[in-house]
């Protein structure tokens, strides 16, 4: 990639973002019904390939298992409000009509409140119970002990999630977890978290991992890039860690799904990401408009609460529509953000691919007009792509 002085002796590369690239139709189009929009992690294949990010306003047993009924993945924090109090919808409903002025300093307030491992156990059994995937998350330093917790509960896929994950972390302070001893230890799948580049992409994929988050600070309601200045941009990220994840499937024949994690608010964000080479894509604040959302149409980053550096605020998205209606429509809005699998099987058929790893293919050019070009009419009346 090429390189630009941007002072004496000191280069920087172009990086791009979803607005900055469009994709090119193919040559051969394909009926929208008939493209395959699945995925595997660990040899099992899910039809759903949006999983609903571990956020506090977004999943909860509830949300995790409607996400579950319909074919999707739904993440639960296992350091939020379901394990730290019995009765989570009334804090969250605290949070919900704090003003904005009062809302970060009383999340933080809230999440003092220590973390109950009999609620770990309980909030998977909850989803258990309905048949469908338990999925949870926890940050490094308590990865082993809530892993275990949670395995024996009969979680179904353990993340390892942290703003910046890598395998040769350094600490006085705290025991830095063995990503290669935990991933051997776990008797189910284990997603890293989180990465943006090719380097640290492959030393993640050699822990024994079985899938890898991609994206630091794009989220809605994440401010790491404004606090910390750290983050690069979701389509370089991707095509980077997808890069990294050929490599490996060449050299060691096993092929490490990468999923997409945060900036996608549209269909055609989401379409572009598997275009760069995502094999599924982690979205928050889209499920965060769902009226099954715990967040009553407020949604706050993970990082939100943090009691000394908060790196996420506390957003209003509203309540759209049903999960329903956001995953499969019918859409209700104009702007992109429901309907999000049709808008997947749409752009699949529009680019002539018949399943993900031919999406990986699809011609992608740099088109930083592509928001704005004959929009006219859409900007001024905030309608549309103008909102």
């Amino acid at each position: 990639m090429a390189q630009f002085y941007i002072g004496v002796d000191r280069k920087a590369r172009r990086c791009y973002g979803f607005d900055e690239i469009a994709l090119v139709p193919g040559k051969v189009t394909i009926n929208p019904d008939e493209v395959d929009t699945s995925w595997k992690i660990d040899g099992k294949r899910y039809t759903v390939p949006i999983l609903a990010a571990a956020m506090d306003g977004v999943v909860d047993v509830k949300f995790a298992i409607a996400m579950g009924k319909i074919g999707g993945i739904a993440v639960l924090n296992l350091e939020g409000v379901q394990t730290r109090y019995e009765n989570a919808e009334d804090v969250l409903d605290r949070i919900a009509h704090a003003s904005t002025e009062e809302a970060t300093k009383l999340v933080q307030a809230i999440y003092e409140k220590p973390i109950k491992e009999n609620l770990i156990s309980k909030r998977i059994e909850e989803i258990k119970k309905a048949n469908v995937p338990a999925v949870v998350s926890a940050i490094p330093q308590r990865a082993e002990r809530f892993g275990r917790i949670a395995q024996e509960a009969g979680v179904d896929i353990f993340i390892v999630q942290s703003t910046v994950t890598t395998v040769r972390h350094l600490s006085k302070k705290y025991k830095v977890l063995d990503f290669h001893k935990f991933c051997r230890s776990m008797k189910v799948p284990v997603i890293i978290g989180n990465c943006v580049t090719y380097e640290v992409a492959l030393e993640l994929m050699d822990t024994g991992c079985h899938g890898l988050l991609v994206g630091i600070g794009p989220g809605a309601a994440c401010t790491t890039r404004g606090v910390l200045g750290i983050g690069v941009p979701q389509v370089t990220a991707t095509i980077d860690c997808a890069a990294a994840r050929n490599f490996y499937y060449k050299k060691k024949k096993k092929y490490i799904p990468i999923i997409t994690d945060g900036g996608m608010s549209t269909g055609g964000d989401i379409c572009k990401a598997f275009a760069c080479g995502a094999d599924a894509v982690m979205v928050g604040s889209a499920f965060a408009r769902a009226k099954e959302a715990p967040g009553k149409g407020y949604h706050w980053g993970m990082a939100t609460p943090h009691a000394n550096l908060p790196r996420g605020t506390r957003i209003k998205v509203g309540v759209t529509g049903s999960l329903e209606e956001i995953l499969y429509g019918p859409a209700k809005v104009d702007d992109g953000s429901q309907n999000l699998m049709g808008a997947l099987q749409t752009s699949m058929g529009n680019v002539g691919a018949k399943n993900i790893s031919q999406m990986h293919e699809a011609e992608i050019i740099i088109a930083p007009s592509i928001q704005t070009e004959g929009k006219v009419f859409q900007v001024a009346q905030r309608v549309g792509m103008g909102k």
